[in-house]
């Protein structure tokens, strides 16, 4: 009897359990059913969207046209090439929801979805009657949208000049110097932004940016500078001089308009102006501080060399501006700059900086 009862309620217990994990297989199928529907109004969707994004384009290209930019020739081209890519979209985007759909027709809850598009796998194992879950998560491929800029007006790159450097001295000759030509040198190093001016052509740039500027001479005749107060003067070293050097630091905040012919590179998304292998020329001028100033002055005493440092001289103006032009050949030019600001203050003549070199505007 004992043996007869035991089987009946085993059997009523093996019964209970295949209905409830029919239900539970039933609900999940629901579930799936669900995501399907929702999957498949997805698609609609992104057939609705890339249709509007060629109606755009369609009628970016009729604007174009209309106004003389581009032939109705070209035009009827780019239509069809932004029919033909909008098509591709619809086809690559659908076909990511097809395989999510096939997915989970193939399978019950084993196989799910989060936010980001990417799949959620549940792995079960049972160990000792107990069920382990673990979730891994595996990305799909989801879609980005990558769209660029259609017009950028305003690009941005490094400024490096090198260069002679001197000064004209009020009522003398550059040859009449108390510098060197050839030991004096300028060197610049700045970021530069570059904004077309007017709106359908790249004739006109403004170009503006900060830079610094570091100015050296190199002086003649075994003299230094000398600061009495406010006054800088050239004497004679009491000893043999063997380099006797003057630099400036200065930051300044240079701007240029810009001129030159350009090549424009148009896309069916977007258009560029490029000066590369183009004739270019700038006219401007800067403004900035005075930040540092340095003397090095190397010679021989009783046979042993010998250095001596002087930095930061009040005389040295402290504001700094000038006018400065470059014309040249893609990215090299010919640099010229000059200080409208004397070098000193408060001097009997005028010294004002002059430079003449190479300039780098590297895109």
């Amino acid at each position: 009897m004992k043996t007869i009862t035991r089987t009946v309620l085993f059997l009523l217990i093996f019964l209970c359990f295949k209905e409830v994990q029919a239900q539970n297989n039933s609900q999940n199928d629901s579930v799936n059913v669900q995501k399907v529907e929702a999957l498949k109004l997805q698609k609609e969707e992104i057939r609705a969207e890339e249709k509007a994004l060629l109606r755009e384009d369609v009628e970016r290209i009729n604007t174009k046209v209309d106004e003389g930019h581009i032939t109705v020739e070209e035009g009827e081209i780019l239509k069809k090439e932004a029919s033909k890519k909008h098509a591709l979209n619809i086809e690559n985007r659908v076909a990511i929801l097809d395989n999510k759909i096939e997915l989970l027709t193939r399978n019950n809850e084993d196989y799910t979805f989060d936010d980001e598009g990417k799949i959620v796998i549940k792995l079960g194992k049972d160990y000792d009657s107990e069920t382990v879950v673990r979730e891994k998560t595996i990305n799909i491929g989801r879609e980005k949208a990558c769209i660029p800029v259609y017009d950028k007006r305003t690009t941005s790159d490094l400024v490096f000049g090198i260069g002679f450097n001197n000064a004209l001295i009020e009522g003398e000759q550059l040859g009449d110097s108390p510098y060197k030509l050839g030991g004096s040198g300028f060197v610049e190093l700045g970021w530069a932004w570059k904004t077309r001016v007017f709106e359908d052509n790249n004739a006109l740039r403004l170009k503006y940016g900060v830079s610094f500027q570091w100015n050296k001479f190199d002086i003649k005749n075994n003299e230094y500078f000398v600061e009495n107060g406010d006054v800088v003067a050239l004497e004679a070293f009491p000893f043999d001089v063997r380099k006797s050097k003057f630099r400036t630091t200065n930051l300044v905040f240079p701007v240029h308009f810009e001129f030159g012919p350009s090549k424009k590179i148009e896309h069916d998304t977007y258009f560029r102006y490029s000066t590369e292998k183009k004739f270019k020329m700038g006219i401007g001028g800067y403004g900035g501080f005075n930040i540092a100033s340095l003397q090095k002055v190397k010679y021989y005493e009783d046979g042993n060399k010998e250095k001596k440092k002087y930095k930061d001289f009040d005389a040295v103006n402290s504001f700094v501006y000038g006018l400065s032009a470059y014309m040249g050949w893609g990215d090299v030019g010919l640099y010229f700059k000059y200080d409208l600001s004397p070098i000193f203050r408060h001097q009997e003549f005028d010294q004002n900086n002059i430079s003449l070199g190479i300039r780098f505007d590297m895109d």
